[in-house]
């Protein structure tokens, strides 16, 4: 479940006449694309290519809607193989193999858990433990099964269900991108609810910046980053959590164990791809600031910090915060 804003813009440029932007409620979050363009026709043409853009995807990926391909990958669990396209075929793929590098920490077939744990004030004690261990049950990405030449996809076991929630957003950027690129749109920055990317250079030459908030204190910026040809996102728990005998327990649930995910507020991932960046900040509150930080440390071109719920501040080893200060 995606949060409000852990990352936010800083301002643009004096240069604004040759940059354009559009915001949106889309995928049930906050969207919004800036582009720079030679004149407005062309600026927001650009922007409508992106929001349509939105659109197309989530009706190939969104396991809510029924008609998507993944919704009838759903429905045939435990029953037969779905064709599915090559788009949506290579990314269920490169999810699966992110669940691998993660030890199950992230897994696409978390969508089958049983929403026992809720974060809207309604819980008053903690689910037990036969209740969290039969939640999960039917979680498990090593039962979901793929055939490259045929192009499908078969979840082994009734009730099992795929989501693409926690790589999604994060791919929808990359497409967005990719798409403005080919029109011939030189620079832009997509923001999919806090999963952003960019290309380009803003009108007066400077990088686009984003800047880290800290999330226990929302006046204050641990530091800003310019973002060149690549991707930052951020996941939070600040805002949806629940505290049983003194213990803090986030929304983000570890779907290996049931349990959630427990002292951690704020993961930030830079990388070249926003898909990876989404998947990768989600195992990294899974799995916790130390086995996080020190699989990040081993992945090429790929950072992180992460903000504990006493509210430290850790980052991965080629991230020098001073210099961004």
């Amino acid at each position: 479940m995606r949060i409000s804003f852990l990352v936010f813009l800083l301002s643009f440029s004096a240069f604004a006449q040759n940059t354009y932007k559009k915001k949106a409620a889309l995928l049930g979050s906050p969207f919004e694309i800036i582009v720079v363009a030679n004149d407005s026709v062309q600026g927001y043409a650009y922007c409508d290519m992106a929001i349509a853009e939105v659109k197309r995807v989530e009706n190939l990926i969104s396991d809510w809607i029924p008609t998507t391909q993944v919704s009838e990958i759903n429905r045939n669990a435990g029953i037969k193989s779905v064709k599915v396209n090559a788009e949506v075929f290579g990314l269920i793929d490169r999810a699966l193999k992110i669940s691998h590098l993660t030890d199950g920490a992230f897994d696409i077939s978390y969508a089958s858990m049983d929403k026992i744990w809720k974060f809207d004030g309604s819980m008053k004690q903690m689910p037990s433990e036969d209740e969290i261990k039969a939640s999960v049950s039917k979680v498990g990405y090593k039962n979901v099964v793929l055939d490259a030449q045929a192009s499908t996809v078969f979840l082994k076991n009734t009730g099992m269900k795929i989501g693409l929630g926690g790589i999604g957003q994060g791919y929808i950027a990359d497409s967005i991108k990719e798409l403005l690129q080919k029109k011939g749109c030189s620079s832009g920055l997509v923001n999919v609810s806090g999963d952003i990317t960019t290309w380009g250079y803003q009108p007066d030459g400077s990088p686009w910046t984003v800047a880290i908030i800290n999330p226990m204190n929302k006046e204050k910026v641990f530091a800003s980053f310019p973002l060149i040809d690549s991707a930052v996102e951020t996941s939070g728990s600040y805002e949806k959590f629940v505290t049983f005998n003194g213990k803090r327990y986030s929304h983000i649930i570890d779907p290996r164990t049931g349990y959630p995910a427990t002292g951690i507020v704020s993961v930030t991932v830079f990388a070249k791809k926003t898909e990876i960046a989404d998947a990768l900040a989600t195992s990294i509150f899974v799995m916790g600031k130390d086995v996080g930080i020190s699989l990040i440390d081993q992945i090429p071109n790929i950072e992180c910090i992460v903000v504990s719920d006493t509210g430290e501040l850790f980052v991965s080893k080629n991230i020098d915060l001073k210099k961004y200060n």
